[in-house]
């Protein structure tokens, strides 16, 4: 994996060394890709025959050589006029170490014309030298027939220093005082996960006399994530403080987010056993090759995750959508089954092409965080991926829900009289205190229109105590979960049903 512009330059030469015919680029700005590729030619730019073609445009001459070679080839032809297959048609008659660059190819190459036009490209630029260069999006994939004979080439977005440079320098173009190292550091963290022409554009127009707006910065940030398909970004407000109960796994959060290489970015897959349901027997195969692509995009990154378990609404993901919150890093909804589209091959390319933003946006440290309600449908290599464990979230015990209702009350603004809330979970305290405020009633009224899932779903929640006793780990209190149907303590509480007054 190439990690800055060196290592993406040496890969050039020695592509250009090699004599390699056929490159593709990936990359989220082709000015900087096609500028970099005529640096990697080691002050021979000038001398090098250089072309590029592109759908508006057709065929240009990016040099004085460039055009001199453009003009013997096509003739009195008006190269505006050149499209697709004619373009591969000219490659083939390029000269010595000519290098043409070509336009966001993914567009066309489902094309079986300009598939057989590129695999023709290879035996006849080798022979004389020339490069064809495909400037496509990341996450692009080749076609099948391609795959062997292109090299694919990553460039990678600005590092951190490199994103300090640019700060610096727009601050040294408006003729401001450089920015304090804190102001600095921010700023970085900000633009962490855009390509060098968006990241200068963002902090010119946050830029004022009073210094950065890094609100305007981090919503550039937003809008970047959120324009690949499946992945949003939580605008929510919730953190630690705003969750009742729950020790367990707040403190152990806290503790990954105070830790050595603390994350950048949360990732919330909430429900995850639904996103992954398939794997291995849907007919079309999309959700298992998908999930083969987050599998080795985790253990390749080592990214580190926990799973959170328990009936519906006690807390899993308040907690997930906190820790982000907590720690003053963004969270990303990831939502698989968006990324998913019916035309072959775009599904997981659009789910590679968000873990690149993720991996881009995090600086490679990302803490994934999947809610469900039943673990036992989801693949056992995925859930060996979440490296930090599992957390069972139980129904609150009545300490944890004094602290829901304090919570709530105070700020729905509601202070009666409670009602009987055995076997509550927080989403419904959460709920009864709401629609007392919006409906100007007490909130014993509002508790008669209130069914607890302890009643609705008590079959389920019993099997998911009883599945999860002693194998994971308790969110409430330290260790192993254990349940006891007939005990009533904290580490197994009873279940009993729900008495209404």
């Amino acid at each position: 994996m190439i990690r800055n512009t060196e290592e993406f330059l040496a890969a050039l030469q020695a592509a250009r060394r090699a004599s390699t015919p056929l490159v593709s680029i990936r990359t989220a700005d082709p000015a900087s890709a096609i500028a970099l590729t005529t640096q990697s030619l080691n002050g021979n730019a000038d001398s090098t025959a250089l072309l590029s073609w592109d759908i508006m445009t057709g065929l240009s001459a990016m040099n004085g050589p460039g055009k001199k070679m453009l003009d013997s080839i096509i003739g009195e032809r008006n190269p505006e006029t050149v499209g697709p297959a004619d373009a591969l048609s000219v490659a083939a008659r390029l000269g010595d170490d000519a290098v043409i660059f070509y336009s966001n190819p993914q567009r066309l190459w489902h094309d079986p014309v300009i598939v057989q036009g590129l695999w023709n490209l290879r035996d006849t630029l080798k022979a004389v030298g020339a490069v064809f260069v495909l400037i496509t999006p990341p996450g692009s994939v080749l076609p099948q027939e391609l795959t062997q004979d292109v090299l694919v080439i990553d460039e990678p977005l600005p590092s951190q220093d490199g994103l300090r440079a640019i700060v610096r320098t727009t601050f040294e173009n408006a003729k401001l005082a450089a920015p304090g190292a804190d102001d600095e550091n921010r700023a970085v963290d900000a633009l962490l996960g855009l390509a060098a022409f968006p990241a200068e554009q963002v902090v010119a127009m946050s830029l004022s006399k009073r210094g950065l707006d890094h609100d305007q910065l981090w919503e550039r940030k937003r809008q970047v994530i959120e324009q690949a398909p499946g992945l949003t970004v939580w605008r929510g407000g919730e953190a630690f403080t705003d969750v009742g109960g729950c020790a367990n796994v707040k403190a152990f959060l806290q503790s990954v987010l105070d830790g050595a290489e603390a994350p950048r970015v949360v990732v919330f897959c909430d429900e995850i056993e639904k996103a992954f349901a398939g794997t291995g027997t849907d007919l079309s195969g999309v959700t298992t090759e998908m999930t083969g692509t987050i599998l080795t995009w985790m253990q390749n990154r080592e990214a580190d995750g926990c799973i959170l378990i328990g009936p519906p609404g006690t807390a899993k993901s308040l907690v997930a959508k906190a820790t982000g919150n907590t720690a003053g890093i963004p969270t990303i909804a990831f939502d698989l089954a968006a990324m998913k589209n019916g035309i072959i091959g775009s599904s997981g390319e659009r789910l590679r092409s968000a873990l690149s933003i993720i991996d881009a946006v995090s600086g490679g440290r990302s803490l994934w965080l999947a809610t469900c309600n039943s673990i036992a449908s989801l693949p056992p290599e995925l859930r060996r991926r979440f490296t930090l464990g599992t957390f069972f979230f139980d129904l609150p015990a009545a300490d944890e829900r004094e602290a829901i209702w304090q919570i709530y009350t105070s700020k729905y603004g509601v202070q009666d009289e409670r009602p009987h809330d055995d076997n509550w979970t927080g989403a419904e305290i959460k709920e009864c205190c709401r629609k007392a405020y919006r409906l100007r009633m007490s909130l014993r009224q509002s508790a008669e229109y209130t069914v607890p899932v302890a009643k609705s779903a008590a079959d389920q929640i019993e099997s998911l105590r009883q599945q999860s006793s002693g194998k994971y780990l308790s969110a409430s209190h330290p260790g192993i979960y254990e349940y006891n149907r007939n005990a009533s303590t904290p580490k197994g509480r009873a279940f009993r049903a729900l008495e209404r007054e």
